[in-house]
């Protein structure tokens, strides 16, 4: 099976067929850095690091933009609360959410532009969609793009251009149509301003994206992604910028759901956010990684407490039996390929609940193997769960995750335990059980699991968690 995805444009699943043969270009809305990340935010660069893995894994090279919109409205206005510059506002957030994003083990993209490095990109869509007869100028310096001159105009998001609603924009009494939406927005010298053939002003969002997603994959690329959230306006205005000037811009749309809390999206409007710091505190960060990747991408993922345990002790699972299995057969490294349900699960526009299950059940296979000691068993096992594990960003042995460990507190319990485990070999040997059972029975209580056999007693952390 070759790879499908579901393209939000046509509203169905297509097989991928990429511009250029063995090539993949992807452009995913970034992050506007108003205000520090939450699990919403991260969801969606988790489960576009996941499809960029799997095409790597299936032999694309793949070329990943991932913006940043350092400008806005809303940098503006809580910047100015907070009686900082706008860009050192700015520039804190975007250092948080790579922080966030780093923790989390989402792979750097190949490039992450900022939307303030490219005015000259946006001032020279302006000039060609004013000379196409898709945009105009005002007196005020403000730039719009005339709605009305694209037919196709809400294709994306299903709507029918005669009963939409007036843009946000729209008590602008200088704007010919209601509905037509900022490029630029004219300033009068309060403010960051550029310099441009109408004055001075500032870049409007939709534009920013449009520039620079031409600039970094191309005036036709493969993929675009963002939340369902941004299908309109934001998508719907990207590809009416790009379209109108000749641009085939994004064969494929994907949109990931929203992370809610009691049924609605989480946002700082609803005051419900669940910051990345926050449940750092309480799980591993390959634990959260694991919960917020485990559910369909176009799915909603309604938080809870209870959810997120149960993701962490099905995470400690894989971890369990991956330790285990090297201290027997050492480290073989993640297999080449991957089981065939995996593949055809990824295949499916990322199955990633059916593949989840089908690398649990590589897990339990291998722990039979574990227990049966048949050595052989035991390193295919590994090598297949340690491939998925690195396709779906959990293997824990990759290199991203040791920077999250304390090395030196993970020596020191080793040798702890080591040690209680001698005490407890002696207290066996010399039939004292019940010094041998107190052994264990604190072991386990601490979250440890021991495995006996007949070569002696090792640990691991167990899939269970008080």
């Amino acid at each position: 099976m070759t790879l499908h995805l579901h393209d939000t444009a046509s509203r169905q699943v297509r097989e991928f067929i990429p511009v250029t043969p063995g090539k993949a270009s992807i452009y995913v809305c970034g992050a506007t850095v108003q205000s520090d990340p939450h699990i919403g935010h991260v969801r969606s660069a988790i489960a576009f690091d996941i499809l960029r893995r799997w095409l790597e894994h299936s032999g694309y090279d793949v070329t990943y933009v991932r913006n940043v919109t350092d400008i806005d409205d809303k940098i503006l206005t809580k910047s100015a609360e907070a009686d900082e510059p706008w860009w050192a506002w700015a520039y804190e957030h975007e250092r948080a959410f790579d922080d966030a994003y780093r923790s989390l083990g989402v792979t750097d993209p190949t490039y992450s532009p900022r939307a303030t490095g490219h005015v000259p990109e946006m001032i020279r869509l302006m000039e060609r969609l004013i000379a196409s007869g898709h945009a105009y100028a005002t007196a005020d310096g403000d730039v719009y793009f005339a709605v009305s001159s694209f037919p196709r105009y809400g294709s994306l998001s299903g709507q029918r251009l005669d009963d939409m609603q007036p843009a946000a924009d729209s008590a602008a009494t200088a704007k010919r149509d209601p509905r037509d939406f900022a490029l630029w927005k004219g300033t009068s010298g309060d403010g960051p301003s550029w310099d441009t053939p109408w004055g001075p002003g500032r870049p409007g969002w939709h534009l920013e994206c449009s520039a620079m997603a031409e600039k970094y994959c191309g005036s036709t690329f493969d993929i675009h992604g963002g939340g369902i959230d941004l299908i309109f306006p934001h998508h719907e205005n990207e590809i009416a910028q790009s379209q109108a000037v000749g641009d085939g811009f994004a064969n494929y749309w994907m949109h990931n759901g929203w992370v809610t809390t009691a049924g609605e999206k989480m946002s700082k409007s609803l005051g419900n956010s669940l910051l990345v710091t926050e449940l750092l505190r309480q799980v591993r960060p390959i634990e959260l990684r694991y919960y917020l990747g485990s559910a369909h991408y176009r799915s909603m993922l309604e938080f809870s407490p209870q959810a997120l345990a149960e993701s962490a002790t099905a995470m400690r699972r894989i971890e369990s039996f991956i330790r285990r299995a090297v201290a027997r057969v050492g480290d073989p490294g993640p297999a080449a390929q991957v089981p065939p349900g995996f593949a055809a699960a990824l295949d499916d526009d990322l199955g990633v609940p059916a593949a989840l299950a089908t690398l649990h059940e590589e897990v339990t296979r291998g722990n039979e193997a574990l227990a049966r000691q048949d050595d052989e068993a035991v390193r295919t096992a590994l090598g297949q769960v340690r491939q998925m594990a690195a396709l779906l960003g959990v293997d824990p042995l990759d290199p991203l995750w040791q920077e999250h460990r304390d090395d030196r507190a993970e020596h020191a319990l080793d040798r702890l335990v080591r040690e209680l485990l001698v005490t407890r070999a002696t207290a066996r040997a010399e039939r004292d059980f019940a010094t041998a059972d107190r052994v264990r029975d604190q072991l386990t209580a601490i979250g440890l699991a021991i495995e006996d056999s007949p070569d002696g007693s090792t640990w691991s952390w167990s899939d269970q968690r008080d």
